[in-house]
């Protein structure tokens, strides 16, 4: 099983990025997706998730109008787009997977997911 984030690096306030996981070694279709971030000094929180069939998407209310989910099941793929970044959004970012009995099923918390990337850092800064 891998999860391969990327797509991060520095930006300025107001900025956009968009990053990447893509899975491998499991059946990707069958699992809800989560992506993290975790600044330094602070827990991993959730930043949003997305249902395995992609029909439902939550975020954490900091993100919401600025931060998009989505996901490619062809491709195994799930993406993250930032736009309107802040210096509160700087932190490794972490794509997480869990199966899911549910198509339409959203996960938030760090403890529901099985499987992590290796993360990748944004910075945002002037």
């Amino acid at each position: 099983v891998q999860l391969q984030a990327s797509g991060g690096g520095l930006v300025q306030p107001g900025g956009s990025l968009r990053l990447s996981c893509v899975a491998s070694g499991f059946a990707f279709n069958r699992y809800g997706m989560g992506w993290f971030r975790q600044a330094p000094g602070k827990a991993r929180e959730i930043v949003g998730a997305i249902s395995r069939s992609g029909s439902t998407t939550s975020y954490t209310d900091s993100v919401k109008g600025r931060f998009s989910i989505s996901r490619d099941n062809a491709k195994n793929t799930v993406y993250l787009q930032m736009n309107d970044l802040k210096p509160e959004d700087a932190a490794i970012y972490y794509c997480a997977a869990r199966e899911s009995w549910y198509s339409g099923r959203v996960y938030s918390k760090v403890a529901e997911y099985e499987y992590w990337g290796q993360g990748t850092q944004v910075t945002v800064s002037s």
